[in-house]
């Protein structure tokens, strides 16, 4: 059984066509991110897998079921980008509130451990920093004990501190199983936390695999190194060098042939400090999305 099972699904909008055919199977205790430029589809997509939309065609399964069946039978949680929150309530009563929802709810105290929330369990929401409060909602989440957790976009708005320890305590808790779907515009967190990493634009599906197997859809590999007066055309010029990129002494190449530009590098120049890379997820993302930007608005009235 897939935790997430999506047949020739489409989502218009009009004449817009926000989701175009997606085929894609999560199987239980993945970790999968889903990355896209804005208006790609995502949020539609995650839409339709917790069962708030209905698909124009196609079957969207979860465990199996309806969407909205199993979300009744809490199998499904989301912590979403915002809202779920009462200022004026602690994180307790909170996540306590919650718990009161669900016949056989997971211990409360239990669940405010795994968000690392003990320490501030009296605070009141509107007290929370925005990490913390995306922590609450990751405490209510956990509350039904669920076996798919889906993420929309979850740490926006959060410092670097914030969000590692947000993913710190999602990891922790997808490592007893869990099946984890996140969506995020922050490439990194992909590339830290995700098994599985699809890339999705314009409704469809362009690529399907671990962070690994996508940076190395990106021909060449990065080579680093400081290099004081370097010549960025004669950098240029060498065999295999298809980037090149000068930052006061330190020089970054793209080359077909690492090996035989870190040898030319180190025996023909001044070079130093030498480090040699696979491209990086975020380089795949540009390819395979033709350089649309994560940050580029959507036209406003479509969905994301």
């Amino acid at each position: 059984m897939n935790a997430i099972t999506l047949r020739s699904v489409t989502k218009h909008f009009g004449e817009v066509r926000a989701v175009d055919g997606i085929d894609l199977t999560i199987g239980q205790g993945e970790v999968v991110a889903v990355l896209g430029p804005n208006g790609a589809g995502k949020t539609t997509t995650i839409d339709m897998v917790l069962g708030l939309s209905t698909p124009t065609d196609g079957d969207v399964a979860v465990f199996d079921l309806h969407p909205r069946e199993a979300v009744e039978r809490g199998l499904v949680s989301a912590v979403l980008q915002s809202g779920g929150l009462l200022k004026d309530m602690t994180v307790r009563e909170s996540v306590e509130y919650t718990a009161a929802l669900f016949p056989s709810a997971r211990p409360v105290d239990e669940a405010l451990t795994a968000a690392g929330l003990t320490a501030i369990a009296d605070r009141r929401i509107k007290d929370c920093s925005g990490g913390e409060q995306q922590r609450t909602r990751f405490a209510m989440a956990l509350v039904p004990d669920p076996e798919l957790i889906i993420l929309d976009e979850p740490t926006t708005g959060m410092d670097v501190a914030a969000r590692r320890a947000f993913w710190q305590a999602i990891h922790a808790d997808a490592e007893q199983g869990r099946t984890v779907v996140f969506a995020t515009h922050y490439l990194e967190e992909a590339e830290t936390w995700a098994d599985r990493v699809v890339v999705v634009r314009s409704g469809k599906v362009v690529a399907d695999g671990t962070p690994a197997e996508l940076g190395a859809m990106t021909a060449g590999r990065v080579v680093r190194a400081t290099l004081p007066d370097a010549d960025p055309d004669a950098l240029r010029a060498l065999p295999g060098v298809v980037e090149v990129e000068v930052r006061g002494s330190s020089v970054t190449l793209v080359s077909t042939d690492s090996d035989a530009l870190a040898r030319h590098l180190l025996t023909q120049t001044a070079a130093r400090d030498l480090e040699v890379a696979g491209r990086s997820l975020e380089d795949t993302f540009v390819a395979l999305t033709g350089g649309d930007a994560e940050t580029t608005p959507a036209p406003e009235g479509l969905p994301r």
